[in-house]
């Protein structure tokens, strides 16, 4: 992807305006925006150990206040398209957005070629110096990710009212992902959930008691 990119980048200064079907679309500043996602995907290491299809193992709560304990689920996802949760596909049946979280900290959200991508200002959260990728054409409404200078590892989301924060980073297969999030308004940057990631394994196909809705007869 990387090196599409750079001849994207030689095109556009010759051309002056140049699409591409094979890559996300760079809206303004495009070297700028395509070294922040080169810097974002090597970090996590490479495009091709992304997360695309995997089982998902985790602890949430719902307005942590250190006294409720948080309950165990289990999910099968394929975003931003599915996430099966128990019998349930999420996506189709309950409209659910938060896939589209889980395709942003992922990292596919950046790396789509559908995907339009805009550099926003760098931020400060909790002393860490962040840089922003703001993507829209995929996720309505627009959706801002901010990445730590030090390490270039996603830190915080920032979309509908909300900021969702990553931390406490592990690895599987050659890839790293964050096994905490926990969720804040933005309003008041009260917290309103937190999630543990406690397993995660990529998967290299459906499992067979999971049906695509395209699929269903």
């Amino acid at each position: 992807m990387l090196r599409t990119i750079t001849c994207f980048l030689c095109g556009l200064l010759l051309a002056g305006s140049v699409t591409t079907a094979a890559e996300p679309k760079l809206i303004a500043d495009a070297d700028d925006v395509a070294a922040k996602v080169k810097k974002a995907v090597d970090a996590v290491g490479g495009e091709e150990k992304l997360l695309k299809l995997f089982s998902l193992k985790e602890t949430l709560v719902l307005n942590p206040d250190g006294v409720k304990k948080g309950s165990q689920r289990t999910s099968v996802l394929e975003p931003p398209n599915y996430w099966w949760l128990g019998k349930v596909e999420r996506v189709s049946e309950q409209k659910e957005p938060a896939t589209f979280l889980v395709w942003a900290w992922t990292l596919g959200a950046i790396t789509d070629p559908k995907s339009k991508l805009t550099a926003v200002p760098d931020v400060t959260d909790n002393k860490s110096e962040l840089f922003g990728i703001e993507v829209s054409g995929t996720i309505t409404p627009p959706m801002k990710l901010y990445f730590d200078k030090k390490d270039n590892l996603l830190f915080r989301i920032d979309w509908r009212g909300s900021i969702h924060r990553f931390s406490e980073w592990k690895e599987t297969d050659g890839v790293k992902y964050p096994s905490r999030t926990i969720g804040h308004y933005q309003k008041d940057d009260k917290i309103w959930y937190q999630t543990d990631i406690l397993e995660v394994t990529r998967l290299k196909e459906l499992p067979k008691q999971y049906k695509r809705p395209a699929e269903k007869k």
